[in-house]
């Protein structure tokens, strides 16, 4: 939970996860959204993989990525219930 957390404080990771929430998209088709380097782009992705927000698929020279709902539907689980909310507390 620690890991996911630190990876959605990024407000840009934050903004990539809410497009992804859209559908997949490229590499490419994320970082043109941004006004930032692809590099930059880059390390936000390699940071919501690690956390495993996101999937990452390649498509030749292509990288598609993908959002992993499960992961976030673990977060909101565990944070409920860390603050006692529900009947599994």
């Amino acid at each position: 939970m620690d890991r996911t957390l630190r990876a959605l404080a990024d407000p840009t990771r934050r903004e990539i996860v809410r497009l992804l929430r859209a559908g997949d998209l490229t590499a490419g088709e994320i970082a043109e959204r941004f006004p930032m380097t692809a590099a930059t782009i880059s390390h936000h992705l390699a940071t919501l993989r690690e956390a495993e927000l996101v999937s990452a698929e390649r498509h030749g020279r292509t990288i598609v990525y993908s959002l992993n709902a499960t992961v976030i539907q673990e977060l909101l689980g565990d944070l409920l219930r860390n603050l006692g909310v529900g009947g599994d507390s």
